[in-house]
């Protein structure tokens, strides 16, 4: 805490300081609590995860080291907000029995928008991912809009989706599509999977096998079906109409290719028939008339 709070001070005495600290920690800021009582005497598990599959029983979910640091960054002089910009893990956060520090956060620390990293909505990727269920972002989202209403608060949340990751089909990136409908949510920015070293994730993609369970794992390689997995993402952009088309097409889902609430996209000749038939059809009349009627007048006028 001193030496955080040593670096805030230093930026309250910079002449363009206005008041606000835009940022306190990473994507993971609340993990700032030891995991359990065991870590502290024999170091973190080798043979599992914390949180996943499903949280140790062991682990302690507590935030009140984070809370403390908060509230006396936002108790400085000059300073006017501490915002948390760069997300949490939403995970984590849901340990947090009585919500404390949600509403904490909701109330203070959050500048309109709050960005989380649920990643995707396949239980059979995110499960590659090394990431809870969907379930639990689901709850999450829930619990923020509760919390919301009960601060009065009009502010939303940021999703962020990765697209092509090893597990990951047409299917499931269709699946991840048909999730961004309905929530009415369109994603400015998409993560494309891309391999880096010393993650699981990487040894997936070059294998194409699970290195834990040593099963086969689909992986999308090549840049055209990433760019199709990708497309779906933002499948309302006119940009991405034929890759959706054919993603679509490709997965036997061209159940979504049409003029239901329910579709991604529209039929586009079809569409544009539909809207501009009658006037088109208008204007060909008129021009058909109008040239019967010159051709007869020329007629006429041929005649003695």
């Amino acid at each position: 805490h001193e030496s955080l709070l040593e670096e805030a001070v230093e930026m309250t005495k910079a002449p363009e300081f206005k008041g606000y600290i835009h940022d306190v920690g990473g994507p993971t800021a609340n993990f700032r609590h030891p995991s359990c009582e065991k870590q502290l005497k024999h170091g973190v598990c080798k043979n599992r995860q914390c949180l996943f599959p499903t949280p140790c029983r062991n682990l302690d979910g507590d935030h009140s080291d984070y809370i403390e640091l908060l509230r006396k960054l936002r108790s400085l002089k000059k300073v006017k907000k501490v915002f948390v910009r760069s997300g949490i893990r939403f995970d984590y956060c849901m340990m947090d029995s009585d919500s404390k520090f949600l509403r904490e956060l909701i109330r203070h620390h959050i500048s309109g928008q709050l960005k989380v990293a649920p990643e995707h909505v396949s239980d059979n990727v995110l499960a590659r991912m090394g990431k809870p269920k969907h379930e639990v972002y689901k709850k999450f989202a829930a619990e923020y809009e509760r919390i919301n209403k009960e601060e009065k608060k009009n502010q939303f949340m940021v999703p962020y989706f990765m697209s092509s990751h090893p597990g990951s089909t047409l299917k499931e990136a269709v699946k991840l599509a048909e999730f961004i409908r309905d929530t009415g949510y369109m994603p400015e920015q998409v993560q494309d999977f891309y391999p880096t070293p010393s993650t699981m994730s990487t040894v997936m993609y070059y294998t194409g096998v699970d290195p834990i369970s040593g099963e086969a794992v689909y992986v999308a390689k090549s840049p055209h079906e990433k760019a199709l997995q990708r497309a779906l993402i933002q499948y309302s952009n006119p940009d991405n109409y034929e890759l959706v088309k054919e993603a679509l097409q490709k997965a036997g889902r061209t159940d979504l290719i049409g003029f239901g609430k329910e579709c991604l996209i529209r039929p586009r000749q079809l569409a544009k028939e539909k809207k501009t038939g009658n006037k088109n059809t208008s204007k060909k009349s008129i021009a058909g008339n109008v040239n019967r009627k010159t051709q007869n007048s020329k007629k006429r006028k041929g005649r003695p």
